[in-house]
């Protein structure tokens, strides 16, 4: 009996089940600076994303720039020599940013995206989509990362789909603290140093309360134990300085009281510079 021959239905999507992405809080915020500047009859934004692939394929992206397009249900424009003269201006300044992808604003992907992807597809191997949801849609800033995906039949392909991808967000305390202004809606005023560190800390105090809880739910019997948890709480905890209480309280007020003096220090000299500014408008006068 002769083989039957069936046509198969797949997937090709070349190491994209393995790629991750890890975006640097600059790139947010210059991405959402864009949004704010944009022109009054646009919609969203898109822009180039600028990075490298790390060793372990991790594709780091550290910055990026805006680009004029034009995009209506009729046209999709995107000006390719303002592209290039931006990559060309970045790359003087750091050579060793190539680029990795693009991103776009608003909630998830459009149906002109594929073709913004395909250009950018003919830059680079495989790039990056990244959405950022400035509208705050869910009422949060939903920012995730994307690569495309064939679906062909055989050899003859169909259509692209964008696949998620996991996206490392991860920043220091003070990136953080701003990032979180970011996401609100409104804020009366940015914070201060010391608001700031009262921020870190209530959410530190946080932290150790789940620890807690966690160590007391294994130890009860209530939650099944992790080992890579436990590893990784015993790696922090071993990590801390053995200082006494009453060393450590000394260490944080010294620390608290140099923050005082910085504070002091700014304010005279905003005052010194606010008295020089007005008595050089007075003596211009005189």
């Amino acid at each position: 009996m002769a083989a039957s021959e069936h046509t198969v239905l797949q997937f090709t999507a070349p190491s994209s089940t393995s790629l991750s992405a890890k975006v640097h809080p600059l790139v947010l915020f210059n991405i959402c600076d864009c949004y704010v500047r944009r022109p009054d009859q646009a919609e969203r934004v898109i822009g180039t994303l600028l990075g490298s692939v790390l060793p372990d394929g991790t594709v780091d992206i550290r910055n990026c720039y805006a680009v004029p397009h034009n995009e209506s249900p009729d046209l999709v424009a995107l000006d390719i020599d303002y592209h290039h003269n931006m990559l060309v201006s970045h790359q003087k300044v750091n050579p060793k940013e190539v680029i990795v992808g693009w991103f776009s604003t608003g909630l998830g992907v459009t149906g002109a995206s594929a073709l913004f992807h395909d250009f950018y597809a003919r830059e680079v191997p495989n790039p990056i989509h990244l959405t950022v949801d400035t509208g705050f849609t869910n009422g949060v800033g939903t920012i995730k990362a994307y690569v495309s995906v064939n679906l062909s039949i055989g050899d003859r392909p169909l259509v692209a789909q964008f696949q998620e991808i996991p996206l490392d967000q991860r920043m220091v305390e003070a990136e953080r603290i701003g990032f979180d202004i970011l996401k609100t809606t409104s804020a009366d005023k940015l914070p201060n140093e010391l608001e700031g560190m009262e921020v870190s800390m209530e959410r530190l105090l946080a932290l150790i309360d789940d620890v807690y809880k966690y160590v007391d739910d294994v130890v009860e019997g209530r939650v099944a134990p992790d080992n890579s948890i436990g590893r990784f709480i015993a790696d922090t905890v071993t990590s801390l300085p053995k200082l006494s209480p009453s060393a450590l309280d000394k260490l944080v007020n010294d620390n608290l009281q140099d923050q005082l003096l910085l504070l002091y220090l700014s304010s005279i000299t905003r005052t010194q510079l606010s008295l020089a500014e007005k008595l050089n408008t007075a003596a211009q006068v005189l």
